[in-house]
């Protein structure tokens, strides 16, 4: 598929996310979770065992396992790519890792302009076990959609800048208030990285997307505005000839939800703080939302998750199309089977 060619392939076309995602009546509403595949899940320990999170991520055989383990095992209506937000950026030649029980640490950070020259573009040939994994996983889902995924330019550079996770981002809000060319510069180079990241999936037979822009509720909307969503624009409008959904989320974002979805987004992922209709109101018209159970919810008994995953629906009601899907990511101790509980209560309930 190429940017000219807008038409979903036929085989999931006509499924109850990528519906949902257009805005158009579903047989149900859909279901799948953030980090679905992932450390909740006893075979994904397994497999992962030995095998550093960078390598399996550049490993296709093990790429597809991982990203159909979920799919198999809770029947969620779309399976999302595994991988990691700084994968493209490994794979352009940043020295960079992902350490047990810290995240992503970058060796050099980014605090110079001379620093952008680092960051160089990412093509195809980068990521070649991208476009293998996504060919040998869309033939294995048939009809169930994928989701390609990346991180958002700001995410991304609040890690480069960093050197790795932060709580108050200061080194990256300082260069974004102090140096705001050297700032605009660096997520315009992300964003181009990002896009073509996207692109790579799409092209490999992703039918939708969702850039995840982890940390960006720690700014406030006018410096978002500003300083950050021109960079997201350019990234969603990169693959807006594709055809396939764009969901934008971001955690703690509930004052920026209206701007996220005027970024480009065709969906809005929603967190657990704000209620869905209230989302609504913030985002505006024309936009599909996505949400928003409070993952800790999982940690109760099976009647609890049902009352809880029932305010959601009831939220969701005056909806032009609505995901369902957890606030955040599934978190690591959730016990699987509440999840397949979960996924099988919103297909009943909403089944129409």
């Amino acid at each position: 598929m190429t940017a000219n060619e807008t038409t979903q392939p036929t085989a999931t076309y006509d499924s109850a996310f990528l519906k949902a995602c257009r805005r158009e009546p579903v047989p149900h509403t859909p279901v799948w979770f953030m980090r679905q595949a992932g450390r909740s899940l006893p075979e994904y320990r397994k497999v992962r065992e030995g095998v550093p999170m960078l390598e399996s991520c550049m490993r296709p055989e093990l790429v597809t396992e991982i990203t159909l383990q979920p799919v198999r095992r809770h029947d969620v209506d779309a399976a999302i790519y595994f991988s990691d937000i700084v994968v493209p950026l490994k794979a352009i030649g940043l020295d960079l890792d992902i350490k047990p029980g810290v995240g992503p640490v970058v060796e050099q950070p980014i605090r110079t302009r001379a620093d952008l020259a680092r960051l160089r573009d990412l093509s195809p040939e980068d990521v070649p076990y991208v476009t293998e994994a996504i060919g040998m996983l869309t033939r294995e889902l048939g009809a169930t959609p994928l989701i390609g995924f990346a991180g958002a330019p700001f995410t991304l550079a609040s890690y480069l800048v960093e050197g790795g996770p932060s709580r108050t981002y200061e080194n990256a809000k300082a260069m974004m208030y102090g140096d705001p060319e050297l700032w605009a510069d660096l997520l315009d180079r992300l964003a181009d990285i990002t896009a073509a990241f996207l692109k790579v999936q799409i092209e490999a037979g992703a039918s939708a997307v969702q850039l995840f822009d982890s940390w960006a509720g720690a700014l406030a909307p006018a410096d978002y505005r500003r300083s950050v969503m021109p960079a997201s624009v350019k990234v969603f409008d990169a693959v807006a000839g594709y055809g396939v959904p764009r969901i934008h989320f971001g955690v703690g974002t509930g004052e920026l939800l209206g701007l996220m979805g005027e970024a480009g987004a065709d969906v809005v992922g929603v967190d657990w703080r704000v209620p869905l209709d209230e989302a609504r109101r913030r985002v505006g018209p024309g936009k599909a939302l996505q949400g928003n159970l409070d993952p800790t919810v999982l940690f109760t008994d099976k009647d609890t998750v049902a009352a809880k995953a029932r305010e959601v629906l009831d939220a969701a009601a005056g909806l032009e199309g609505h995901v369902f899907n957890l606030g955040h990511g599934v978190m690591p101790n959730t016990d699987p089977d509440a999840l397949t509980r979960l996924v099988e209560y919103v297909h009943t309930a909403t089944a129409r």
